[in-house]
């Protein structure tokens, strides 16, 4: 890489940190914008058909999906505009239709044979609490020890998605397990500090407990941890939690973000009464 882009990188870096972008978007943002230098020389101009071009390259050569096409254009958009100063109208490249994908949800019999295979204490606990609270794996790495609010039941999630600070349940079981676990580790700031104790458990190291888990748990589905979130929320949903109070505890932004658990609810589902069984043979 060129000494110019790597000075241009670094304009992106300071620019997204001080419009308070979240490391992980940061991340994302440069290595989208990196390939796109290397792809084309003269990124420094705007120029919507070499633009388009490497899109259709993206999608016709390496298959890309539509959400990994929308995050390289919200990197361009921010380089074109806020680096390079071109007017907000002349970025022309829209994003392209978002791709409904049911989530993947995990039934209460599947969450309890892969946290029953979990042997450490600080997995097991790391794991329980992620699904019982509907936590992002971020959000669960980044808990302090003051975030846990055992007099009220609640959970503080600080800065989670979108900048936003909420509160989710804290359940009486993971208390009990967080109990046990503070008094086996000890934990002075983070909740569950990593390597280094002054720094919080990786999120890949929590990917990492959780794959091992579902290995030896037998589970097929290609389950990541945000699957305990979903399905979280879609266990709330069957046993009858109105969908708005889900979308507070979750925090979502909008309800339509929190309805796709309708869809996958086979609680709901099962009570249809199938057609075919109306009609004699």
């Amino acid at each position: 890489m060129s000494e110019i882009s790597t000075t241009d990188l670094k304009k992106l870096i300071n620019e997204l940190r001080i419009q308070g972008y979240s490391n992980k978007t940061i991340k994302v943002y440069t290595g989208h914008l990196r390939r796109f230098m290397e792809h084309n020389p003269e990124y420094n101009t705007y120029d919507e058909i070499l633009v388009k071009k490497y899109i259709l390259h993206l999608k016709e050569n390496i298959n890309c999906s539509n959400s990994y096409i929308s995050q390289l254009i919200g990197s361009l958009k921010f380089w074109y505009i806020k680096i390079k100063h071109l007017p907000d109208f002349e970025f022309s490249i829209v994003h392209p239709r978002k791709e409904k994908k049911l989530p993947n949800v995990l039934s209460k019999k599947e969450i309890q044979s892969v946290i029953s295979t979990i042997q450490n204490l600080k997995h097991k606990t790391i794991i329980m609490l992620t699904y019982s609270a509907g936590l992002r794996v971020s959000e669960v790495a980044q808990l302090k020890v003051s975030d846990i609010n055992s007099q009220r039941g609640l959970i503080k999630v600080y800065q989670g998605k979108g900048k936003k600070d909420r509160v989710t349940l804290l359940s009486e079981k993971i208390l009990d397990i967080l109990r046990v676990y503070y008094k086996n580790y000890k934990p002075d700031y983070w909740l569950f500090p990593g390597a280094e104790p002054n720094r919080p458990i990786t999120t890949r190291s929590i990917q990492n407990v959780f794959e091992r888990a579902c290995k030896k748990a037998n589970i097929n589905s290609k389950a990541t941890v945000h699957a305990l979130r979903h399905s979280f929320a879609t266990h709330l949903l069957e046993s009858g939690v109105d969908l708005r109070y889900i979308q507070e505890l979750l925090g979502h932004a909008s309800s339509k973000t929190t309805e796709i658990y309708t869809h996958v609810s086979s609680k709901e589902i099962a009570k249809i009464r199938n057609p075919l069984d109306d009609i004699s043979f």
